[in-house]
């Protein structure tokens, strides 16, 4: 700032733009009218809020670039990556708050970088979506190449979680269904993420998410583990390793749905699915895809239906994974509706009151009778004598349209309790389960219905609430004491 003196900084605030001549000198008069130098004005003008500290900087450092983009004033820098700078900008004319990504100049000079930039802006441009950062302008000069986006008042998901180290599960659905809009609004447009991670998913101050970072390049070579590490992109190597593990082909949509349940993942379990690392051949281990911990193990309060969402999004196998953005989406949506309407069911929830069931364990059932659809007798008989022993009296059936044909309207119900086994009766045991809480001479009687968790259909598609939930296969014996002490304390015994 040596060379900086009152004559020199005048001329450069106003031959910059960032300040008109009128306000330089009404600001040089109250400086001087107390002896002020340089310094001060600069102090004196971020005060009033006509310079930013971005700007004094550059301007203490000689520099003449980096104050306007087109028409764009840059005001502070608010994220930096490898890549590129991103900084909050005011336009000069309509005051339009924006942001400018600005690719680094150390990429500048490489036409793969560049190209890449390049790719993202052109790709942004055309996706307009309330759950996608707009791009409104894109400059491919390549001497500093740099796109207008839409400025989101928030923090990324990343900053988030660290904060409030994991999300409630209602929350994290919300945030995930919104991603899940943009990305179906993408690939109806026969676009993919391909860098699908907390950081470029921005939260705005209205707890709304959008997707930033469109239209990160593919690997151009996967053929071996050298080409793909040597990708300068680390998500791009998590990508490639899982597809090319999985066998399927580059660009498969369902890799963003992959990432998008990790995501979910992590805001559940405040911890990622999967070991974050910068090891680049460690990413390559398709092992790390198949060893997530089950979240009934990471997270027991975590909802049943939260899980299976995320456990559909996260299958190693593609097909049995969601196949589209708008498939999982619709799932998300359903099971927010089932949380808001009460079924906060969770492995825990079970074991929370098992505590109370062992209390009095040999007068636990109170003769209370317990209907048991089942068809596998191995499976009858040991439920049977495990629940004979603690005082329930149990009406086996082995065939679900039978066990219900002895509901008889205006006739006292044969059981205070119905569980319904459906890893063997599959969708009849659905049907069985759905109609009960539909009936209106049902309704009212408590149900289980034990379910594996590979049963995403039954899961998805079961009408539940607080007196008719869901248990997962394997089944601990305890646990489904645990749950007829819950459902049975509140309903009155049949005679």
């Amino acid at each position: 700032m040596s060379d900086l003196n009152p004559a020199v900084l005048t001329k450069k605030l106003v031959q910059l733009n960032l300040i008109e001549q009128y306000q330089v000198d009404q600001a040089w008069s109250e400086v001087q009218a107390v002896n002020g130098d340089c310094e001060d004005l600069f102090r004196l003008l971020v005060r009033k809020q006509l310079l930013t500290n971005l700007q004094v900087d550059r301007l203490k450092k000689g520099e003449t670039a980096g104050f306007f983009y087109g028409q764009y004033k840059v005001l502070y820098l608010i994220g930096m990556g490898s890549f590129a700078r991103v900084y909050r900008a005011v336009h000069r004319q309509t005051s339009q708050v924006a942001a400018v990504k600005v690719l680094r100049s150390r990429h500048r000079g490489g036409a793969e970088s560049v190209e890449q930039f390049m790719r993202e802006a052109k790709v942004g441009l055309q996706l307009k979506h309330k759950n996608i950062v707009e791009i409104y302008e894109v400059d491919p000069d390549p001497r500093s190449p740099y796109m207008v986006m839409e400025f989101v008042e928030g923090q990324t998901l990343r900053e988030l979680v660290k904060v409030r180290r994991k999300l409630d599960p209602l929350t994290a659905l919300k945030l995930t269904a919104d991603v899940a809009r943009g990305l179906a609004h993408a690939a109806a447009m026969g676009i993919s993420h391909r860098d699908m991670k907390l950081s470029n998913v921005l939260v705005t101050s209205k707890g709304e998410a959008k997707l930033v970072d469109f239209g990160l390049a593919a690997l151009s070579d996967t053929s071996n583990d050298q080409a793909i590490a040597d990708c300068p992109n680390a998500r791009a190597i998590d990508y490639a390793s899982l597809e090319r593990g999985t066998g399927v082909r580059r660009d498969d949509p369902r890799s963003d749905l992959f990432f998008l349940g990790c995501i979910l993942y992590h805001c559940l379990v405040g911890d990622a699915p999967m070991p974050e690392t910068k090891d680049r051949f460690a990413r390559l281990n398709t092992a790390r895809f198949q060893e997530i911990r089950l979240l009934s193990q990471a997270a027991p309060e975590v909802p049943m239906n939260v899980a299976s969402v995320c456990h559909k999004a996260i299958e190693y196998d593609p097909t049995r994974r969601y196949q589209t953005a708008a498939q999982m989406l619709a799932d998300l949506e359903a099971t927010i509706k089932k949380l808001e309407a009460g079924d906060t069911h969770s492995s825990a929830t079970a074991s929370s009151v098992e505590e109370s069931a062992d209390e009095d364990a040999s007068n636990e059932g109170n003769n209370r009778t317990i209907m048991l659809v089942e068809s596998k007798t191995e499976f009858q008989d040991l439920i049977r004598d495990k629940l004979k022993k603690r005082g329930y009296r149990v009406l086996v059936f082995g065939d679900p349209a039978r066990a219900l044909s002895r509901f008889i309207p205006d006739l006292e119900p044969p059981a205070d309790c119905i569980v319904i086994s459906a890893p063997e009766l599959g969708a009849a045991a659905l049907d069985a389960f759905n109609k009960l809480v539909a009936d209106e001479h049902t309704k009212n009687i408590p149900a289980v219905m034990l379910v594996d968790r590979k049963q995403q259909f039954v899961i998805q598609n079961a009408k539940v609430n607080k007196n008719h939930v869901l248990l997962a296969m394997p089944l601990k014996v305890r646990d489904l004491r645990a749950t007829l002490v819950k459902l049975l304390s509140s309903s009155a015994p049949t005679s």
